[in-house]
């Protein structure tokens, strides 16, 4: 039997690449940006991971204010630990813990941060509800989404699974443009929220676009394609490849990344 959780801290426990790159860095500090943190706010970061947010958080609070973070991956926190030591920062706390059920106290937050984590959890809006009462009654929740046809790794990989009998859900399907960003947050009891949206997308070579199978089918959003047995797996590779290969144009393959910065805010 297929177990979302473990598989979940298994991936990204093995994910020691995460803060390469710019994608993740620049969507975390934007977040940051929307948040609108100020000095002496007591901030909550779910799915923390590495502590981007975090660790920009909790210098901006300073010394007067504190950052939660809590992650079910301890590699991931392992590695925000290394960061957090490496800033020497000390209004930072991470917690090992499951983000969609972990209890806090009630009314304790002015600020909770969400960053790419969303299309993990396996019941979205009953964990935003219970987020919510962490908030203080002029708290502000901060989350980020992306389009339904953001990341073309994952598009091509639903559709090549689509051939072999393999179905998953879109991965951002709650978020999937700015009214269903809207709703969610509006669903979930606040009565004025805000969404904006960046494009962070790029053009990729067709060597850089193939070199995410690895990654892609390790990912238990793809799940349960890795259960194909070997010949079909490799079939659905170089599908997958082939597919890929078709997207190339003369600047590459786009890799679209319509990012939303969501914003609700709590009743005064």
């Amino acid at each position: 039997m297929f177990h979302r959780l473990p598989a979940i801290r298994t991936y990204f426990d093995k994910r020691i690449n995460y803060d390469e790159g710019s994608f993740h860095p620049q969507l975390a500090h934007k977040l940051i940006e929307k948040a609108d943190i100020q000095l002496g706010q007591k901030i909550l970061d779910m799915a923390t991971g590495t502590g981007l947010v975090a660790i920009e958080a909790a210098k901006l609070v300073g010394n007067d204010g504190e950052v939660l973070g809590v992650d079910t991956s301890p590699g991931m926190l392992q590695q925000a630990q290394r960061k957090i030591a490496t800033d020497n920062l000390n209004n930072i706390t991470l917690l090992q813990a499951d983000a969609e059920t972990i209890d806090l106290p009630i009314n304790s937050f002015h600020r909770i941060m969400c960053c790419s984590a969303l299309p993990y959890f396996s019941h979205p809006h009953a964990s935003l509800k219970r987020w919510k009462t962490f908030l203080k009654p002029d708290g502000l929740m901060a989350l980020t989404g992306f389009s339904e046809t953001s990341f073309v790794h994952g598009l091509v990989l639903r559709e090549v699974a689509q051939k072999y009998g393999v179905n998953f859900p879109s991965w951002n399907g709650i978020t999937g443009n700015q009214e269903k960003c809207e709703s969610l947050l509006k669903e979930v009891g606040f009565p004025r929220v805000e969404v904006t949206w960046s494009q962070f997308g790029s053009y990729l070579s067709l060597s850089e676009a193939q070199k995410s199978w690895e990654v892609m089918i390790q990912n238990p959003l793809c799940h349960p394609l890795p259960d194909l047995d070997s010949e079909t797996l490799e079939a659905v590779k170089a599908d997958y490849n082939s597919t890929l290969e078709s997207l190339v144009t003369k600047k590459g393959i786009w890799n679209e990344i319509t990012s939303f910065f969501i914003l609700g805010y709590s009743d005064k």
